[in-house]
């Protein structure tokens, strides 16, 4: 008989930065503050991830974490058979936004299922790679500040760089060409975030083609879906949907408007089960896949680094914030090689219940 959920812990840890991770017109990251999910079944097995909150993204707080889990989430799912990922998925899903939360408890679901079934989690999840391609997120900063950082993410192992653009374009351009400079091997390319204007977003994608970018992330508001849907019509350059597309039903929008290239899945907000179904529907239109973080630690990087290494996921994931990080949760770092992660590596990561302890928030 196969096993069931028995219960449902939560633990809030703050982990310290290197610096601040600025983005968008209002949101910045100063320290690591997650919620660690932990999945336990009536055989013992303890299943993990992690939620990483984000109040300016999705109303999320570690608080607000906490309470639907307790209340609401979790007795949903206790007393349902493990194997029964569609129905805890549904279960989940009677519950509106709460993103993270949901997809932290699909994710550590399936860690427990692989445990039960003695097998790793990349097999579980269809993983077909041996290593994956990352690439790093650089936050709005001073110029020699970014160009600190990118050098120093260089020498770690990063070989792709997203560069957040769209406060100050000018200044951005500059930037930009300042990093082609002085990292002359470093494939770039742009997050506006929704920053760009409607009325000049195709001379700025082309002023960003012309600086040698490889692709640009939800470059207007989501609200302008037919602009959107134009502006990817004159293929200056592909373009990536993120918070476009949070979600199945976002998705299905997004596909009838022909609104992207490129398809960013987060399994921190869409867990496994539906960021498979995303994946699946993206390549059916013929759509590319990439992986993107949820500015996660190291324990969510290995959970999102082995989604990554499916089929579907040809282009660099957003896999190295962990660099950023000045401490960890886990037992052993992770390590880049020449802008590769390895899935092996991916699949030893565990949590250090001594570092949970002292890094725990009350």
């Amino acid at each position: 008989m196969m096993d069931r959920i028995a219960a449902v812990r939560t633990t809030t840890f703050r982990l310290p930065m290197r610096g601040s991770l600025r983005w968008g017109s209002a949101s910045q990251l100063d320290a690591a503050e997650h919620v660690l999910v932990e999945l336990v079944t009536a055989g013992g097995i303890v299943g993990m991830a992690e939620a990483p909150p984000r109040p300016t993204i999705y109303g999320e707080t570690p608080a607000s974490i906490h309470a639907i889990v307790r209340d609401y989430l979790a007795p949903r799912i206790v007393g349902l058979p493990l194997d029964d990922v569609a129905g805890v998925n549904r279960r989940l899903d009677e519950i509106a936004s709460n993103q993270t939360a949901r997809g932290a408890l699909d994710m550590a679901l399936h860690d427990a299922l692989a445990q039960a079934r003695g097998v790793g989690l990349g097999q579980l999840l269809g993983a077909t790679r041996a290593r994956v391609r990352v690439s790093f997120i650089l936050g709005i900063a001073d110029r020699q500040t970014m160009l600190a950082e990118a050098a120093a993410v260089y020498a770690q192992g990063v070989r792709v760089l997203k560069v957040k653009v769209g406060r100050d374009f000018a200044g951005d351009l500059a930037t930009i060409d300042a990093l082609r400079r002085e990292l002359p091997e470093m494939e770039l390319y742009a997050d506006a975030n929704e920053c760009l204007d409607p009325a000049r977003a195709a001379e700025q994608l082309r002023a960003l083609a012309d600086h040698g970018l490889r692709y640009v992330e939800e470059p207007l508001p989501v609200e302008c879906l037919a602009e959107r849907a134009a502006l990817r019509r004159q293929a200056i350059l592909p373009l990536i949907a993120d918070d476009s597309a949070f979600d199945e039903r976002d998705l299905t929008r997004e596909l009838a408007a022909d609104s992207f290239d490129i398809l960013n899945i987060k399994t921190a907000r869409t867990g496994y089960y539906h960021s498979a179904r995303m994946a699946a529907r993206a390549v059916e239109r013929g759509k590319g896949v990439m992986v993107g973080s949820q500015a996660s630690t190291t324990l969510g990087t290995a959970r999102a680094g082995l989604f990554a290494a499916r089929p579907e996921v040809e282009h660099p994931s957003e896999l190295s914030f962990f660099l950023k990080l000045t401490d960890e949760i886990v037992c052993e770092p992770l390590a880049l090689h020449d802008g590769w992660l390895e899935v092996a590596a991916l699949e030893r990561v565990r949590v250090d219940p001594a570092r949970l302890r002292r890094f725990a928030v009350d």
